[in-house]
């Protein structure tokens, strides 16, 4: 498992723009697949947007396709959320994953349940 550790959120008006950054500790970062979700409360956790072993491919969710785009840095160990036209219902507690089974390296994981660390999340909060 890989440990993990977002930053980044905060409170930021409709329209805005955020990054946030998940860094990640132990050997596992590069072998696995990462992914960004996100819990409003009251709501299921919400798939994001995954990215690749190698990087070299991308995932979104309809609701923030063209808007957020993942990223990440092997050199920094570190996956980003860039988040941009923000919207008062993108307010949640924002959390990156990692799927350290992830099984080739342009493989995307799209469920929960691939995922098997977490961090401990982020508070986003967009006001109208």
């Amino acid at each position: 498992q890989v440990g993990l550790a977002e930053s980044g959120g905060g409170l930021v008006q409709a329209g805005g723009s955020l990054r946030l950054a998940c860094a990640a500790s132990g050997r596992g970062f590069s072998s696995a697949g990462m992914g960004w979700f996100r819990q409003a409360p009251g709501k299921e956790r919400e798939f994001l947007a995954s990215i690749s072993r190698s990087g070299g491919r991308t995932f979104y969710a309809d609701s923030v396709k063209d808007r957020f785009t993942i990223s990440r840095d092997s050199a920094k160990n570190t996956v980003y959320l860039q988040m941009n036209s923000l919207k008062p219902e993108d307010t949640a507690v924002y959390y990156c994953a990692a799927d350290s089974t992830a099984p080739t390296e342009d493989y995307i994981s799209r469920r929960k349940y691939e995922y098997d660390s977490w961090g401990q999340g982020t508070q986003v909060t967009v006001s109208s």
